[in-house]
């Protein structure tokens, strides 16, 4: 309802208004900030190098503080659990990454051993992912195919033997490569393993050089839909290349796009050829795999430690393959021999990183993106703080040294962080432990999974992708929440699924910013009123029984003023106003011309004059107030918008002035000459709040009056 005359007089009585000074702060040129950060960085002093030092090596800090009594216990334990857990996994994984199972004991060895150095987490576990494997598999076994190697498993050769020498004739399949620790011709798995670890530095590289240009930022566009979706287009195509070893079909991986639509397929037309030992023992596997993920869901809270469910199930599997001979009687697929201690490191192969160079991208982002948001999350759950670009230096580092020893790309792991942090981890000490683990593993029992089927590996790892496929259950509830979110979800998804695990990405996080962008191009507007009794102005859509101001008009416009909303900014104040200025002129200059013509043709009557002057006094407002509390920037194309706005509707008698603008958007309307010369005008077109803007208006717009009647 309108308000009456006494509250405008009311309203007109509110206190003064208090014209507040901006501080005066020295600006700096660009060239003096930069000389002043070079100075700082290249200062040299004996506190700085050891503060550098303490930084880049957080381990110095808290190791020497290490409280045994009160954390040893909790360590040995969650690094033993996760260190037994790590074992099968590291060497399940392996079949993701098209590599043999020792580079994933050496990954998770090395990955711990750095991390606990250079990381700021407590809890935080580095070491071998499966979405990692999934994208190094995916370059791997392209790159083994151009070279014209056979993807068939029956092709593989290993390159662990003792000569790391090939006997065979590849005339037609092999590629010479001159590797300068080998110096010999290199087979496909001495080829596939120089792949993965060029394009593990290359993405250690990446990492390391957006910490030091602190583009950490990166991340930010990340968005947490985006990254669900990511994961569980990234599982749906790791469970899809993982059946086959389920059914013990030989297909090669497909290479290109539509790997999920292509892979079923082609298990569809060799499902005839299915080993059933295979498939019999994936069936036990995954049932005794869900069963126990179900028991210590169910008890979690009585249970003192995880169920060692993976650990068990290898042990159980290796030696009834080995006692059966399951290889030699039904032709199931093994792990094969599995050398213990270390390989020679050796220089990643840079002849090789150009044709890597793109693919390592999206490994270093999704890599650093996902360990510092774990880093985060524990860390706020436990009560202290990490230092996100040391994070991205830490698995930087985690990348690029064990690239020397044959490992593939490591990031942190959401499955063992959540079973370190509920085993009682209270320091990196357990990573050092689980570290051990392996390491035990590598010098004395690797060659006990030599007997071990390569379905039960893939078992592991489908009954590990249980969380990120649980996400589909999820759905409704996200479209309930937010439907742009639960979009962006589901197009990262598809996209991953059907297209590729890079091209999905890509398109996850475009559409991801469109719809950001889309938000602020289509945002929401109102009309406010005022809370009775009160000098606050709210929406009168939203709120009932607020009371609208005698000739003023109050535009909300809760978006940034730029270029690609100004035109909707345009029509949405146009329809909410209810006058479009170059309409009401063109209106109004009919009517005058009508006017003047019937004056032409009765001279003797005076009606020109008086039609003329009631053209002008139609309007039931006579001032806009834009309330600008939710405009974060304006950019010139907004500035002259406005500018154009002031002009139109100054031309129909109608005021227009600003609320609530922030102090940048102040200073681009004062750079642009929105207040006129010298600012003159600005102190009578902005104000600091909604209410004295109306207050001026009232008392404008009666002293106008009183100035017109006089």
């Amino acid at each position: 309802m309108d308000t009456s005359s006494l509250q405008d007089m009311e309203a007109a009585k509110s206190p003064p208004m208090i014209s507040l000074e901006r501080k005066a702060r020295p600006k700096k040129g660009p060239a003096e900030i930069f000389k002043t950060k070079l100075r700082r960085q290249l200062s040299c002093s004996v506190p700085k190098v050891k503060s550098t030092l303490t930084d880049f090596f957080p381990v110095v800090l808290w190791l020497p503080k290490y409280k045994i009594k009160e954390y040893g216990w909790g360590d040995l334990m969650s690094g033993l659990i996760v260190g037994i857990i790590l074992v099968p996994q590291a060497i399940a994984y392996c079949l993701l990454a098209g590599l043999e199972p020792i580079y994933g004991l050496y990954t998770s060895f090395f990955g711990n051993i750095i991390y606990f150095i250079l990381g700021t987490s407590r809890h935080v576990s580095v070491g071998i992912f499966s979405l990692m494997s999934l994208m190094v598999g995916q370059v791997v076994d392209r790159e083994v195919y151009l070279a014209g190697f056979d993807l068939s498993d029956e092709s593989k050769q290993s390159s662990l033997d003792s000569e790391w020498n090939i006997t065979e004739d590849y005339s037609k399949t092999a590629i010479n490569l001159t590797i300068k620790a080998f110096s010999m011709e290199c087979g496909k798995e001495c080829y596939a393993i120089s792949i993965a670890t060029a394009l593990t530095f290359l993405a250690g590289v990446y990492q390391v050089l957006m910490a030091v240009f602190r583009m950490g930022f990166v991340s930010v566009y990340l968005s947490a839909p985006m990254l669900d979706g990511f994961a569980t287009g990234a599982s749906c195509t790791i469970l899809t290349v993982q059946v086959k070893y389920l059914l013990g079909l030989k297909i090669p991986r497909h290479q290109g796009y539509g790997t999920v639509v292509v892979t079923w397929i082609n298990i569809f037309k060799n499902i005839h050829n299915t080993n059933f030992c295979d498939m019999i023992t994936s069936a036990i596997c995954v049932a005794v795999l869900v069963g126990g993920k179900e028991l210590q869901e169910r008890y979690k809270n009585r249970l003192k430690m995880p169920l060692p469910t993976e650990l068990v199930v290898v042990a159980v599997a290796t030696i009834v393959s080995h006692f059966a001979d399951l290889n030699g009687h039904y032709s199931s697929s093994i792990s094969g021999a599995i050398p213990t201690g270390f390989i020679p490191p050796q220089v990643p192969n840079f002849e090789l990183m150009p044709r890597l160079a793109v693919d390592a991208i999206p490994l270093a982002v999704i890599s650093f993106a996902f360990t510092v948001s774990l880093s985060e999350m524990f860390a706020k759950k436990n009560g202290y703080t990490v230092r996100p670009n040391q994070e991205m230096l830490a698995i930087g580092f985690c990348n690029i040294i064990p690239s020397f020893f044959h490992c593939f790309t490591t990031s942190a792991a959401l499955a063992k962080t959540m079973v370190k942090d509920s085993t009682g981890c209270q320091t990196q000490v357990s990573s050092v432990v689980s570290a051990f683990v392996v390491l035990l593993v590598l010098l004395f029992l690797a060659p006990f999974f030599y007997s071990l089927q390569k379905c039960v590996l893939a078992c592991i790892i489908i009954v590990s992708l249980r969380g990120a496929l649980r996400k589909f259950r999820d759905f409704p509830r996200l479209w309930r929440l937010s439907k742009i979110d639960a979009i962006v979800w589901m197009v990262t998804m598809s996209s991953v699924a059907l297209i590729s695990v890079e091209i999905g990405l890509l398109i996850g996080v475009v559409f991801s910013m469109i719809c950001v962008v889309a938000q602020t191009q289509y945002p929401k507007v109102s009309l406010l009123g005022q809370i009775e009794n009160t000098n606050h102005y709210e929406d009168m859509g939203d709120y009932n029984n607020l009371l609208s101001i005698s000739k003023v008009k109050i535009f909300r416009f809760q978006a940034p003023l730029y270029y690609a909303n100004k035109d909707f900014f345009l029509k949405s104040l146009y329809k909410a106003i209810g006058l479009e200025p170059f309409l009401e002129i063109t209106r109004r200059r009919k009517l005058e011309k009508k006017a003047k013509e019937r004056a032409a043709k009765k001279p003797d009557e005076d009606n020109g004059d008086v039609s003329i002057g009631l053209i002008a006094n139609e309007l039931d407002f006579h001032t806009i107030i834009l309330d600008c509390s939710s405009m974060s920037f304006i950019d010139t194309t907004g500035i002259t918008t406005l500018k154009g706005l002031l002009k139109e509707y100054k031309e129909v008698g109608i005021n227009v002035i600003l609320a609530c603008c922030n102090t940048k958007v102040i200073d681009s309307l004062r750079r642009g000459s929105f207040f006129g010369s010298n600012d003159k005008e600005m102190y009578t077109m902005s104000f600091h709040t909604v209410h004295s803007a109306v207050s001026f208006a009232i008392d404008d717009a009666a002293a106008s009056v009183n100035a017109s009647s006089v």
